[in-house]
Protein backbone atom coordinates (compact mmCIF):
# COMPACT_ATOMS: atom_id res chain seq x y z
CA UNK A 1 0.00 0.00 0.00
CA UNK A 2 1.49 3.78 -1.04
CA UNK A 3 1.17 6.38 1.18
CA UNK A 4 0.88 9.85 0.28
CA UNK A 5 2.46 12.14 1.95
CA UNK A 6 -0.12 15.21 1.59
CA UNK A 7 -1.76 16.87 4.47
CA UNK A 8 -4.82 14.43 5.11
CA UNK A 9 -1.89 11.63 4.62
CA UNK A 10 -4.56 10.01 2.10
CA UNK A 11 -3.79 5.84 1.53
CA UNK A 12 -3.28 5.20 -2.72
CA UNK A 13 -3.37 1.94 -4.26
CA UNK A 14 -3.55 0.73 -7.43
CA UNK A 15 -4.63 -2.83 -8.93
CA UNK A 16 -5.25 -4.84 -11.87
CA UNK A 17 -8.37 -5.92 -10.86
CA UNK A 18 -10.70 -3.91 -8.13
CA UNK A 19 -13.85 -6.09 -6.68
CA UNK A 20 -16.98 -4.15 -5.32
CA UNK A 21 -18.51 -6.47 -3.66
CA UNK A 22 -17.97 -9.88 -1.82
CA UNK A 23 -20.78 -11.60 -4.05
CA UNK A 24 -20.24 -15.05 -5.64
CA UNK A 25 -19.58 -14.00 -9.28
CA UNK A 26 -16.65 -10.92 -7.52
CA UNK A 27 -15.20 -13.23 -5.27
CA UNK A 28 -15.04 -15.98 -7.96
CA UNK A 29 -12.73 -13.63 -10.14
CA UNK A 30 -10.60 -11.84 -7.53
CA UNK A 31 -9.87 -15.63 -6.11
CA UNK A 32 -8.95 -16.79 -9.86
CA UNK A 33 -6.95 -13.27 -10.90
CA UNK A 34 -5.35 -13.45 -7.62
CA UNK A 35 -3.73 -16.99 -8.35
CA UNK A 36 -2.58 -16.01 -11.33
CA UNK A 37 -0.54 -13.35 -9.92
CA UNK A 38 -2.92 -10.32 -10.69
CA UNK A 39 -2.61 -7.54 -7.73
CA UNK A 40 -6.32 -7.55 -6.70
CA UNK A 41 -8.44 -5.14 -4.14
CA UNK A 42 -11.84 -6.56 -2.97
CA UNK A 43 -13.70 -3.85 -1.15
CA UNK A 44 -16.67 -5.18 1.40
CA UNK A 45 -18.84 -2.74 2.59
CA UNK A 46 -19.71 -5.13 5.71
CA UNK A 47 -17.55 -7.66 7.62
CA UNK A 48 -20.47 -9.89 8.37
CA UNK A 49 -20.88 -9.82 4.09
CA UNK A 50 -17.58 -11.75 3.55
CA UNK A 51 -18.21 -14.21 1.22
CA UNK A 52 -21.53 -12.52 -0.17
CA UNK A 53 -25.64 -13.02 0.05
CA UNK A 54 -25.46 -16.84 -0.02
CA UNK A 55 -23.19 -17.99 2.98
CA UNK A 56 -24.82 -15.15 5.50
CA UNK A 57 -28.57 -14.16 4.52
CA UNK A 58 -29.31 -16.27 1.71
CA UNK A 59 -28.91 -19.60 0.41
CA UNK A 60 -27.31 -21.30 3.52
CA UNK A 61 -29.05 -19.94 6.52
CA UNK A 62 -32.33 -20.54 5.18
CA UNK A 63 -31.57 -23.78 3.60
CA UNK A 64 -30.10 -24.63 7.17
CA UNK A 65 -33.47 -23.73 8.55
CA UNK A 66 -35.00 -26.02 6.51
CA UNK A 67 -33.06 -28.52 7.77
CA UNK A 68 -33.73 -27.55 11.40
CA UNK A 69 -37.36 -27.03 11.03
CA UNK A 70 -37.66 -30.14 9.29
CA UNK A 71 -36.14 -32.06 12.71
CA UNK A 72 -38.69 -30.58 14.96
CA UNK A 73 -40.75 -32.99 17.20
CA UNK A 74 -44.33 -32.51 18.47
CA UNK A 75 -42.88 -32.46 21.89
CA UNK A 76 -39.83 -29.72 21.14
CA UNK A 77 -40.92 -26.32 22.46
CA UNK A 78 -41.26 -24.43 19.84
CA UNK A 79 -39.36 -21.21 21.06
CA UNK A 80 -36.55 -23.30 22.76
CA UNK A 81 -35.99 -25.79 19.53
CA UNK A 82 -35.81 -22.15 17.06
CA UNK A 83 -34.00 -20.28 19.15
CA UNK A 84 -31.38 -23.03 18.86
CA UNK A 85 -31.71 -23.83 15.63
CA UNK A 86 -30.76 -20.25 15.30
CA UNK A 87 -27.73 -19.66 17.39
CA UNK A 88 -26.06 -23.46 15.44
CA UNK A 89 -27.35 -21.63 12.12
CA UNK A 90 -25.52 -18.52 12.76
CA UNK A 91 -22.77 -20.68 13.58
CA UNK A 92 -22.64 -21.82 10.16
CA UNK A 93 -22.35 -18.50 8.95
CA UNK A 94 -19.91 -17.41 11.05
CA UNK A 95 -17.29 -20.21 9.76
CA UNK A 96 -18.50 -19.41 6.18
CA UNK A 97 -18.05 -15.75 6.37
CA UNK A 98 -14.38 -16.45 8.47
CA UNK A 99 -13.19 -18.84 5.79
CA UNK A 100 -14.29 -16.69 2.90
CA UNK A 101 -12.51 -13.86 4.35
CA UNK A 102 -9.25 -15.92 4.31
CA UNK A 103 -9.67 -17.44 1.16
CA UNK A 104 -8.86 -14.00 -0.41
CA UNK A 105 -7.03 -11.67 2.49
CA UNK A 106 -4.70 -14.51 3.01
CA UNK A 107 -3.45 -14.40 -0.69
CA UNK A 108 -0.60 -12.80 -1.13
CA UNK A 109 -1.72 -10.81 -4.06
CA UNK A 110 -5.01 -10.14 -2.61
CA UNK A 111 -6.25 -7.12 -0.03
CA UNK A 112 -9.64 -6.74 1.31
CA UNK A 113 -10.60 -3.21 2.21
CA UNK A 114 -13.92 -3.27 4.71
CA UNK A 115 -15.73 -0.26 3.69
CA UNK A 116 -18.53 1.73 1.13
CA UNK A 117 -16.80 2.52 -1.88
CA UNK A 118 -17.65 5.00 -4.59
CA UNK A 119 -16.68 6.05 -7.73
CA UNK A 120 -14.92 9.44 -8.43
CA UNK A 121 -14.57 8.49 -12.04
CA UNK A 122 -14.35 5.69 -14.46
CA UNK A 123 -10.95 4.21 -12.92
CA UNK A 124 -11.16 5.42 -9.32
CA UNK A 125 -12.85 4.05 -6.23
CA UNK A 126 -12.71 5.99 -2.69
CA UNK A 127 -13.76 3.82 0.27
CA UNK A 128 -13.82 5.48 4.42
CA UNK A 129 -13.54 9.53 4.82
CA UNK A 130 -11.07 11.72 6.51
CA UNK A 131 -8.09 10.18 7.58
CA UNK A 132 -9.88 6.55 7.04
CA UNK A 133 -10.05 7.21 3.18
CA UNK A 134 -8.51 4.86 1.11
CA UNK A 135 -8.08 6.32 -3.05
CA UNK A 136 -8.07 3.01 -5.56
CA UNK A 137 -7.69 2.66 -8.85
CA UNK A 138 -7.89 -0.59 -11.10
CA UNK A 139 -7.47 -1.47 -14.89
CA UNK A 140 -10.45 -3.98 -14.71
CA UNK A 141 -13.37 -2.89 -11.41
CA UNK A 142 -15.85 -5.51 -11.34
CA UNK A 143 -19.23 -4.24 -9.24
CA UNK A 144 -20.28 -7.31 -7.68
CA UNK A 145 -22.90 -5.88 -4.93
CA UNK A 146 -25.59 -7.64 -4.89
CA UNK A 147 -29.48 -6.90 -3.89
CA UNK A 148 -31.13 -6.19 -0.95
CA UNK A 149 -34.73 -6.65 0.11
CA UNK A 150 -37.69 -4.69 -0.89
CA UNK A 151 -40.26 -3.27 1.97
CA UNK A 152 -43.70 -2.35 -0.44
CA UNK A 153 -44.85 1.07 -0.03
CA UNK A 154 -47.82 0.10 1.96
CA UNK A 155 -48.93 2.59 4.68
CA UNK A 156 -47.67 1.68 8.10
CA UNK A 157 -45.61 -0.69 6.84
CA UNK A 158 -42.07 0.58 6.57
CA UNK A 159 -41.92 1.87 9.62
CA UNK A 160 -44.17 -0.63 11.67
CA UNK A 161 -41.38 -2.04 15.07
CA UNK A 162 -42.97 -5.51 14.04
CA UNK A 163 -41.61 -5.14 9.99
CA UNK A 164 -39.02 -7.74 9.07
CA UNK A 165 -36.91 -8.56 6.38
CA UNK A 166 -35.79 -12.12 5.45
CA UNK A 167 -32.11 -10.82 6.54
CA UNK A 168 -33.91 -9.47 10.01
CA UNK A 169 -35.81 -12.75 10.67
CA UNK A 170 -33.45 -15.21 10.35
CA UNK A 171 -31.26 -13.66 12.61
CA UNK A 172 -33.54 -13.20 15.30
CA UNK A 173 -33.98 -16.33 18.18
CA UNK A 174 -37.53 -15.38 19.38
CA UNK A 175 -40.29 -17.73 17.46
CA UNK A 176 -42.72 -15.08 16.11
CA UNK A 177 -46.06 -16.75 17.51
CA UNK A 178 -48.14 -15.21 14.59
CA UNK A 179 -46.41 -14.40 11.42
CA UNK A 180 -47.92 -12.45 8.38
CA UNK A 181 -45.62 -12.71 4.81
CA UNK A 182 -46.76 -10.15 2.33
CA UNK A 183 -45.50 -11.46 -0.98
CA UNK A 184 -46.06 -15.50 -2.19
CA UNK A 185 -43.44 -15.79 -4.38
CA UNK A 186 -40.21 -18.07 -4.29
CA UNK A 187 -38.96 -15.85 -0.89
CA UNK A 188 -42.31 -15.81 0.98
CA UNK A 189 -43.31 -19.56 0.29
CA UNK A 190 -40.15 -21.06 1.61
CA UNK A 191 -40.15 -18.68 4.88
CA UNK A 192 -44.01 -19.93 5.02
CA UNK A 193 -42.71 -23.70 4.67
CA UNK A 194 -40.17 -22.86 7.27
CA UNK A 195 -41.98 -20.88 9.57
CA UNK A 196 -44.99 -22.91 9.98
CA UNK A 197 -42.92 -25.90 10.62
CA UNK A 198 -40.75 -24.40 13.50
CA UNK A 199 -44.81 -23.51 15.01
CA UNK A 200 -45.65 -20.54 13.95
CA UNK A 201 -48.94 -19.56 12.44
CA UNK A 202 -48.31 -18.27 9.10
CA UNK A 203 -50.64 -16.08 6.95
CA UNK A 204 -49.14 -15.56 3.58
CA UNK A 205 -50.76 -12.06 1.24
CA UNK A 206 -50.18 -12.35 -2.58
CA UNK A 207 -51.71 -10.10 -5.10
CA UNK A 208 -51.85 -12.95 -8.15
CA UNK A 209 -55.15 -14.65 -8.07
CA UNK A 210 -53.06 -17.85 -6.98
CA UNK A 211 -49.61 -18.76 -5.83
CA UNK A 212 -46.85 -20.34 -8.39
CA UNK A 213 -48.48 -18.35 -10.67
CA UNK A 214 -45.60 -19.37 -13.30
CA UNK A 215 -46.60 -23.10 -13.20
CA UNK A 216 -49.11 -25.36 -14.95
CA UNK A 217 -52.05 -25.69 -12.61
CA UNK A 218 -51.53 -29.08 -11.80
CA UNK A 219 -48.29 -28.31 -10.29
CA UNK A 220 -49.43 -25.36 -8.74
CA UNK A 221 -52.00 -27.27 -6.90
CA UNK A 222 -50.05 -29.93 -5.43
CA UNK A 223 -47.74 -27.64 -4.21
CA UNK A 224 -50.40 -25.69 -2.64
CA UNK A 225 -52.59 -28.07 -1.01
CA UNK A 226 -49.24 -29.56 0.43
CA UNK A 227 -48.20 -25.92 1.84
CA UNK A 228 -52.11 -25.88 3.26
CA UNK A 229 -52.45 -29.15 4.65
CA UNK A 230 -49.42 -28.22 6.71
CA UNK A 231 -51.55 -25.58 8.34
CA UNK A 232 -50.18 -22.45 6.16
CA UNK A 233 -53.21 -19.35 5.30
CA UNK A 234 -52.54 -18.23 1.66
CA UNK A 235 -55.06 -15.23 0.91
CA UNK A 236 -54.43 -15.10 -2.71
CA UNK A 237 -55.98 -12.38 -4.65
CA UNK A 238 -55.37 -9.78 -1.70
CA UNK A 239 -54.10 -6.47 -1.56
CA UNK A 240 -52.46 -5.34 1.96
CA UNK A 241 -54.10 -1.87 2.60
CA UNK A 242 -51.98 -1.05 5.74
CA UNK A 243 -49.79 -2.33 8.48
CA UNK A 244 -50.78 -0.61 12.15
CA UNK A 245 -48.52 -0.71 14.96
CA UNK A 246 -50.81 -1.90 18.20
CA UNK A 247 -47.82 -1.93 20.69
CA UNK A 248 -48.14 -5.66 21.59
CA UNK A 249 -48.98 -6.78 17.86
CA UNK A 250 -49.08 -5.39 14.34
CA UNK A 251 -52.71 -5.24 12.80
CA UNK A 252 -52.29 -6.34 8.83
CA UNK A 253 -55.41 -4.67 6.86
CA UNK A 254 -56.45 -6.04 3.85
CA UNK A 255 -59.08 -6.18 0.83
CA UNK A 256 -60.09 -9.53 -0.38
CA UNK A 257 -62.79 -10.02 -2.98
CA UNK A 258 -63.94 -6.53 -2.14
CA UNK A 259 -64.32 -7.29 1.34
CA UNK A 260 -61.72 -5.66 4.05
CA UNK A 261 -60.43 -7.38 7.06
CA UNK A 262 -57.61 -7.48 8.95
CA UNK A 263 -55.38 -9.71 12.10
CA UNK A 264 -52.72 -9.24 14.39
CA UNK A 265 -49.52 -11.11 14.47
CA UNK A 266 -46.54 -10.71 15.78
CA UNK A 267 -43.90 -10.08 13.04
CA UNK A 268 -44.70 -8.75 9.11
CA UNK A 269 -41.93 -10.44 6.95
CA UNK A 270 -41.61 -8.06 3.81
CA UNK A 271 -41.45 -10.46 0.98
CA UNK A 272 -42.01 -8.43 -2.05
CA UNK A 273 -38.38 -9.48 -3.77
CA UNK A 274 -34.94 -8.15 -3.76
CA UNK A 275 -33.25 -5.02 -5.92
CA UNK A 276 -30.00 -4.41 -6.81
CA UNK A 277 -27.57 -2.37 -4.25
CA UNK A 278 -26.69 0.15 -6.32
CA UNK A 279 -27.04 3.21 -4.03
CA UNK A 280 -24.08 5.49 -3.02
CA UNK A 281 -21.26 3.67 -5.28
CA UNK A 282 -21.21 6.89 -7.66
CA UNK A 283 -21.94 4.87 -10.94
CA UNK A 284 -23.16 8.59 -12.79
CA UNK A 285 -19.57 10.00 -12.16
CA UNK A 286 -18.07 6.29 -13.40
CA UNK A 287 -20.18 7.13 -16.65
CA UNK A 288 -22.04 3.77 -15.71
CA UNK A 289 -25.40 3.52 -17.12
CA UNK A 290 -28.55 1.93 -15.08
CA UNK A 291 -31.60 0.44 -16.03
CA UNK A 292 -34.98 1.31 -15.51
CA UNK A 293 -35.58 -1.00 -12.77
CA UNK A 294 -32.19 0.34 -11.07
CA UNK A 295 -29.76 -2.61 -12.06
CA UNK A 296 -26.43 -1.88 -13.67
CA UNK A 297 -27.26 -2.18 -17.24
CA UNK A 298 -24.76 -4.86 -19.14
CA UNK A 299 -24.21 -6.33 -22.23
CA UNK A 300 -24.08 -10.74 -23.22
CA UNK A 301 -20.17 -10.56 -21.87
CA UNK A 302 -21.32 -8.46 -18.58
CA UNK A 303 -19.81 -5.19 -19.61
CA UNK A 304 -21.37 -1.80 -19.03
CA UNK A 305 -21.58 0.76 -20.60
CA UNK A 306 -17.51 1.53 -19.51
CA UNK A 307 -15.60 -1.55 -21.34
CA UNK A 308 -13.12 -2.36 -18.28
CA UNK A 309 -16.07 -2.19 -15.91
CA UNK A 310 -18.68 -5.30 -15.36
CA UNK A 311 -21.23 -6.37 -13.17
CA UNK A 312 -21.36 -9.31 -11.92
CA UNK A 313 -25.06 -11.43 -9.94
CA UNK A 314 -27.65 -9.57 -8.71
CA UNK A 315 -27.12 -6.24 -9.67
CA UNK A 316 -26.83 -6.68 -13.10
CA UNK A 317 -30.36 -7.55 -12.98
CA UNK A 318 -30.05 -11.32 -13.75
CA UNK A 319 -31.89 -14.38 -12.63
CA UNK A 320 -31.12 -13.65 -8.92
CA UNK A 321 -29.74 -17.18 -7.91
CA UNK A 322 -25.67 -18.09 -6.58
CA UNK A 323 -25.18 -20.42 -9.48
CA UNK A 324 -26.25 -17.78 -12.43
CA UNK A 325 -23.64 -15.30 -10.12
CA UNK A 326 -21.01 -18.03 -10.50
CA UNK A 327 -21.74 -18.81 -14.38
CA UNK A 328 -21.25 -14.61 -14.57
CA UNK A 329 -17.75 -15.08 -13.26
CA UNK A 330 -17.06 -17.86 -15.79
CA UNK A 331 -17.98 -15.06 -18.65
CA UNK A 332 -15.70 -12.24 -16.87
CA UNK A 333 -12.89 -14.91 -16.88
CA UNK A 334 -13.03 -15.55 -20.22
CA UNK A 335 -13.31 -12.14 -21.35
CA UNK A 336 -9.71 -11.17 -19.19
CA UNK A 337 -8.24 -14.86 -19.81
CA UNK A 338 -9.90 -16.53 -22.14
CA UNK A 339 -11.09 -16.27 -25.43
CA UNK A 340 -13.81 -13.96 -25.14
CA UNK A 341 -16.48 -15.85 -26.54
CA UNK A 342 -18.68 -17.14 -23.54
CA UNK A 343 -22.08 -14.87 -23.25
CA UNK A 344 -25.11 -14.92 -21.15
CA UNK A 345 -26.80 -16.22 -24.05
CA UNK A 346 -25.06 -19.50 -23.74
CA UNK A 347 -27.36 -20.54 -20.80
CA UNK A 348 -29.61 -23.06 -21.76
CA UNK A 349 -32.24 -25.33 -19.28
CA UNK A 350 -31.22 -23.31 -16.11
CA UNK A 351 -33.50 -24.87 -13.34
CA UNK A 352 -34.78 -23.48 -10.26
CA UNK A 353 -35.56 -24.89 -7.05
CA UNK A 354 -37.83 -23.38 -4.39
CA UNK A 355 -36.69 -24.81 -1.23
CA UNK A 356 -40.44 -25.78 0.63
CA UNK A 357 -40.57 -29.32 1.80
CA UNK A 358 -40.76 -31.14 -0.42
CA UNK A 359 -38.54 -29.42 -2.43
CA UNK A 360 -39.84 -27.32 -6.07
CA UNK A 361 -37.35 -27.92 -8.66
CA UNK A 362 -38.39 -26.67 -12.19
CA UNK A 363 -36.49 -26.35 -15.72
CA UNK A 364 -37.78 -25.19 -19.40
CA UNK A 365 -41.26 -25.06 -20.52
CA UNK A 366 -44.25 -25.96 -18.72
CA UNK A 367 -47.11 -27.56 -20.55
CA UNK A 368 -48.59 -24.07 -21.11
CA UNK A 369 -45.60 -22.35 -22.42
CA UNK A 370 -44.75 -25.33 -24.90
CA UNK A 371 -47.93 -24.59 -26.73
CA UNK A 372 -47.93 -21.34 -26.41
CA UNK A 373 -44.52 -22.15 -28.54
CA UNK A 374 -45.82 -24.39 -31.14
CA UNK A 375 -44.94 -27.83 -29.81
CA UNK A 376 -46.88 -30.95 -30.24
CA UNK A 377 -46.12 -32.14 -26.75
CA UNK A 378 -46.72 -35.58 -24.68
CA UNK A 379 -47.22 -35.27 -21.13
CA UNK A 380 -45.62 -37.83 -18.70
CA UNK A 381 -46.77 -37.31 -14.79
CA UNK A 382 -47.42 -39.11 -11.72
CA UNK A 383 -47.95 -38.73 -8.02
CA UNK A 384 -44.38 -39.55 -5.83
CA UNK A 385 -46.65 -41.78 -3.81
CA UNK A 386 -47.47 -44.13 -6.40
CA UNK A 387 -44.00 -44.21 -8.48
CA UNK A 388 -43.38 -47.77 -7.85
CA UNK A 389 -39.48 -47.09 -9.19
CA UNK A 390 -39.27 -44.65 -5.89
CA UNK A 391 -39.06 -46.48 -3.00
CA UNK A 392 -36.53 -43.76 -1.48
CA UNK A 393 -39.63 -41.64 -1.15
CA UNK A 394 -40.98 -44.10 1.81
CA UNK A 395 -37.91 -45.11 3.20
CA UNK A 396 -37.35 -40.76 3.99
CA UNK A 397 -41.19 -41.00 5.05
CA UNK A 398 -41.80 -38.26 2.62
CA UNK A 399 -43.95 -39.53 -0.31
CA UNK A 400 -46.08 -36.19 -1.04
CA UNK A 401 -46.02 -34.15 -4.61
CA UNK A 402 -45.45 -35.56 -7.81
CA UNK A 403 -43.30 -35.06 -11.07
CA UNK A 404 -44.27 -34.04 -14.54
CA UNK A 405 -42.29 -33.77 -18.18
CA UNK A 406 -43.19 -31.96 -20.71
CA UNK A 407 -41.59 -33.69 -23.76
CA UNK A 408 -41.82 -32.76 -27.55
CA UNK A 409 -43.95 -35.59 -29.27
CA UNK A 410 -42.01 -35.49 -32.32
CA UNK A 411 -38.39 -35.29 -31.21
CA UNK A 412 -38.89 -37.08 -27.81
CA UNK A 413 -36.40 -34.23 -26.80
CA UNK A 414 -37.27 -32.89 -23.11
CA UNK A 415 -38.69 -29.42 -23.24
CA UNK A 416 -39.13 -28.97 -19.16
CA UNK A 417 -39.98 -30.42 -16.03
CA UNK A 418 -41.53 -30.21 -12.80
CA UNK A 419 -40.29 -32.11 -9.96
CA UNK A 420 -42.30 -31.81 -6.63
CA UNK A 421 -40.15 -34.66 -4.60
CA UNK A 422 -38.06 -35.32 -1.97
CA UNK A 423 -34.77 -34.45 -3.50
CA UNK A 424 -36.07 -32.65 -6.34
CA UNK A 425 -33.10 -29.96 -5.96
CA UNK A 426 -30.54 -32.68 -7.03
CA UNK A 427 -32.77 -34.50 -9.41
CA UNK A 428 -33.44 -31.62 -11.39
CA UNK A 429 -30.13 -31.05 -12.11
CA UNK A 430 -29.89 -34.58 -14.41
CA UNK A 431 -32.87 -33.64 -16.17
CA UNK A 432 -30.89 -29.93 -17.06
CA UNK A 433 -28.28 -31.66 -18.06
CA UNK A 434 -30.12 -34.04 -20.18
CA UNK A 435 -32.09 -31.18 -21.99
CA UNK A 436 -28.88 -29.22 -22.71
CA UNK A 437 -26.68 -32.28 -24.41
CA UNK A 438 -29.98 -33.39 -26.24
CA UNK A 439 -30.53 -36.77 -24.14
CA UNK A 440 -34.40 -37.60 -24.75
CA UNK A 441 -36.79 -38.52 -22.97
CA UNK A 442 -36.52 -42.39 -23.80
CA UNK A 443 -32.84 -42.04 -22.88
CA UNK A 444 -33.60 -40.69 -19.32
CA UNK A 445 -36.65 -43.37 -18.92
CA UNK A 446 -34.27 -46.36 -19.89
CA UNK A 447 -31.13 -45.47 -17.93
CA UNK A 448 -29.48 -47.15 -15.41
CA UNK A 449 -29.84 -45.69 -12.09
CA UNK A 450 -28.53 -47.03 -8.19
CA UNK A 451 -31.27 -48.51 -6.28
CA UNK A 452 -32.88 -46.95 -3.71
CA UNK A 453 -32.42 -44.01 -5.29
CA UNK A 454 -34.56 -41.18 -6.55
CA UNK A 455 -33.24 -40.61 -9.63
CA UNK A 456 -34.83 -44.12 -10.56
CA UNK A 457 -38.62 -42.47 -10.13
CA UNK A 458 -37.65 -41.88 -14.30
CA UNK A 459 -37.43 -44.94 -15.06
CA UNK A 460 -41.87 -45.15 -14.25
CA UNK A 461 -42.20 -41.30 -14.11
CA UNK A 462 -41.32 -41.13 -17.87
CA UNK A 463 -43.15 -43.74 -19.10
CA UNK A 464 -46.43 -42.43 -17.38
CA UNK A 465 -48.21 -40.87 -20.49
CA UNK A 466 -50.81 -38.77 -18.91
CA UNK A 467 -51.86 -37.49 -22.62
CA UNK A 468 -50.17 -36.67 -25.86
CA UNK A 469 -51.58 -33.96 -28.52
CA UNK A 470 -52.38 -35.74 -31.78
CA UNK A 471 -51.09 -34.98 -34.56
CA UNK A 472 -52.72 -31.99 -37.22
CA UNK A 473 -54.34 -33.07 -39.97
CA UNK A 474 -54.65 -31.68 -43.57
CA UNK A 475 -57.72 -31.90 -45.19
CA UNK A 476 -58.39 -32.59 -48.53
Amino acid sequence: MDTDSDSDREKTMHADLVVIGFGKGGKTVAGRMGALGKRVVMIEASDRMYGGTCPNVGCVPTKALVHHSGKRRPDDPPQEFYAHAVNQVQELTALFRAGNYEALNGADTVTVITGRASFTDAHTVVVGEGADRITVTGDIILISTGSEPVIPDIPGLRDNPRTVTSTQLIEQTLLPERLAIIGGGYLGIEFAAIYRRFGSQVTVFETAPKIFGREDDDVAAAAEAILVDEGVQILSGSRVTEVRDGGSAATVVYERDGVGASIEVDAVLAAAGRAPVTKGLGLAAAGVLTTERGAVAVDEYLRTSQPHIFALGDVNGGPQFTYVSLDDSRIVLDQLVGNGMRTTTDRVAVPHTLFMTPPLATVGLTEKQARAAGHRVKITSQPVAEIVAMPRAYAVEETRGLMKFVIDAESDRILGAALLSVDAQELINTVALAMRHGITATDLRDAIYTHPSSTEAFNDVLGAIVRIDEPETTQA
